[in-house]
């Protein structure tokens, strides 16, 4: 007992506090623009002439590693920037900034293939009436297909929110200090692996829990509305 009131007291409180914070934060901003930029690669791959482009996209992200995605945006993508560009990411956080960013990427590619999942389950009546009643195809889409696709493809959503959630440890790997990155360097100043870890896996299972907990509730709401 007295090794885990050792790691979660100061200086090591505060570090799995900030790295936790941090997570919370990257999960918070995926979810925000991975999810918009899903929803745009959606309405996108409904065009015709931008489908190949989009599919192309799609599979790249789905079939290449995060953890290498996270390292080209990291260590590669700077490399095609202006010097003056480079210079001032360099003088800010920019592990956390690439970690967002390619995560995002990442996830708006797996969230655009549940939503084009859930558009096609629904039946092809309801983009007619609703360019019927005068609605434009962006209007449509926007009011009546995607919130109705978001319902039906909800549980996959979860998951993929929930596997991203998890992956946001990837992050450490460039340098970010979230949860991860706290537990490995609460456990190299202590020497107390299992107390460190322990407490970074009990973090992460309240927030995986609470997410599965909201989405039932999602779920259940919807499932009302819809009767």
């Amino acid at each position: 007992m007295g090794d885990f009131l050792t790691v979660i007291s100061p200086p090591y409180l505060q570090a799995f506090a900030s790295g936790f914070a941090l997570t919370l934060l990257i999960t918070a901003s995926f979810l925000v623009l991975g999810g918009g930029w899903g929803i745009v690669l959606t309405m996108l791959r409904m065009v015709p002439i931008l489908s190949p482009i989009v599919a192309t996209y799609v599979s790249l992200h789905r079939n290449v590693p995060l953890l290498v995605q996270v390292m080209f945006w990291y260590f590669a993508a700077p490399e095609f920037l202006p010097s003056f560009v480079t210079s001032w990411i360099n003088q800010r956080p920019s592990e956390i900034y690439f970690a967002i960013l390619a995560i995002s990427l990442a996830f708006g590619a797996y969230a655009s293939e549940d939503l084009r999942s859930g558009i096609r389950s629904l039946p092809t009546v309801q983009y007619e009436a609703a360019r019927a009643v005068g609605l434009s195809y962006m209007q449509a889409m926007r009011l009546v297909i995607i919130p109705q696709a978001a319902r039906a493809s909800l549980p996959a959503l979860t998951n993929q929110f929930l596997l991203f959630f998890k992956g946001t440890s990837i992050a450490s790997a460039i340098g970010a200090a979230e949860l991860t990155h706290a537990a490995y360097s609460v456990n190299n100043a202590t020497y107390l692996a299992y107390q460190s870890f322990a407490v970074a896996t009990a973090l992460y299972l309240a927030v995986s829990l609470a997410i599965m907990a909201l989405s039932g509730w999602l779920q259940r709401r919807a499932g009302k509305q819809a009767r």
